[in-house]
């Protein structure tokens, strides 16, 4: 089986109040869509990510292997079409999909796993997230109370809603259009659907206060953690120094066990120090003379997957050379990208630049070179 989610973020979202559509208004030092794609992202049983975005918005999305883009319509449910269109051209082999307002960025990984699984193995071709009504409800009318309503058997409903493939598909493709979300398209089509309990934390922002709301609850779902490094290598005999990936030609080589890339041992050791399990020489002995002229790139790579074993995504890195001379800025691009590739962490989230000491120290009188580093760990505790 393959599980498919669709993102629903192509809406401009005008009630929250937000200069421009609100999944890409900051929250928590980051945006709503992201939040969002990243639970999805840390959810195992989630093999594509298809997110449905307005022709507007296109360049406002990183280019990632993580998911595809897709354009949406003119309604949210033109929107879910298009997206399901998308991936029955694209591939053909999605068995079940979950539909998610990008809205709700506070899902956990945890809500998502539990609706995927049910909807692979329930008795029915849709389930559905929901909350049962437990306050009172009143029939308004000229701002006053006209009249009581029952609420058993009422149930506010949430996202993602998930589907066999195939069956709301072909739902949405005979739908008339303008339903409230895709339980309603397919309950129009026959399909069975079935609640699952939903979350209260899993909200949708549409006011103002809600981006309030929604900052507290993913601060308290995050275990962030913050790492450092640094390291320092001494000139010596060669034509190249190896510096975060890339050989930069210099009249002096760095001495060392390993290749001595020391932007990427101190960034190494940053991710070590954020999930506090020390250091390169703890993992890779110097002692140990397997690792004599090591590429410094299966360091990283270990540290980075380390992370992930243990639930924790890089979020952002930066990297400071420090040194006379070689120059670093012609040569930070290549740095960034292959720091990307090793890390999986887009170019945009990462930093390299470079200082000198004044010509003060070691680094002043051009022994050596040093290297500090910084990332940013967060794993979703919920």
């Amino acid at each position: 089986m393959t599980i498919a989610a669709l993102i629903v973020a192509a809406g401009r979202g005008q009630r929250a109040g937000t200069p421009g559509p609100k999944q890409w208004q900051p929250l928590g030092g980051r945006r709503v869509i992201d939040w969002t794609l990243d639970a999805f992202r840390a959810t195992p049983l989630i093999d594509r990510i298809l997110v449905v975005l307005h022709t507007d918005d296109l360049g406002l999305l990183p280019d990632s292997p993580d998911f595809e883009v897709t354009t949406g319509g003119d309604t949210r449910a033109g929107s879910v079409r298009n997206g399901l269109e998308y991936l029955a051209a694209n591939g053909g082999d999605v068995t079940h999909v979950l539909i998610h307002d990008v809205a709700r960025c506070c899902i956990t990984p945890a809500h998502i796993a539990q609706i995927a699984a049910r909807v692979q193995t329930g008795d029915t071709p849709g389930v559905a997230p929901a909350l049962a009504v437990t306050d009172a409800l009143w029939i308004g009318a000229d701002g006053q109370v006209a009249g009581t309503q029952d609420r058993s058997g009422l149930y506010r409903a949430q996202t993602p809603q998930a589907f066999d493939f195939a069956a709301i598909l072909d739902a949405h493709r005979a739908h008339p259009g303008g339903g409230a979300d895709d339980v309603e398209v397919a309950r129009v089509a026959g399909l069975a659907v079935s609640i699952v309990e939903g979350d209260e934390s899993n909200l949708k922002i549409t006011h103002p206060p809600d981006f309030t709301r929604a900052e507290k609850i993913l601060r308290d779902q995050m275990d962030i953690r913050i790492g450092s490094g640094f390291d320092v290598h001494r000139f010596g005999a060669g034509d190249h120094v190896m510096l975060c990936g890339v050989a930069v030609p210099h009249e002096r080589g760095l001495q060392g066990h390993s290749d001595a890339d020391v932007g990427m041992h101190a960034l190494t050791d940053a991710i070590y120090g954020g999930l506090a399990m020390g250091d390169i020489g703890r993992h890779f002995p110097p002692s140990d003379p397997q690792w004599k002229g090591a590429e410094s790139h299966i360091f990283l790579r270990h540290a980075v997957n380390l992370a992930a074993e243990h639930g924790f995504k890089i979020n952002n890195i930066d990297v400071t050379l420090i040194c006379e001379r070689p120059k670093i800025t012609p040569h930070s691009t290549a740095m960034r990208a292959a720091l990307a590739e090793i890390t999986g962490v887009t170019v945009d989230r990462i930093s390299v630049k470079a200082t000198t000491s004044e010509r003060l120290g070691f680094t002043g009188r051009e022994e050596g070179i040093a290297a500090q580093a910084a990332v940013t760990l967060v794993k979703t505790c919920a």
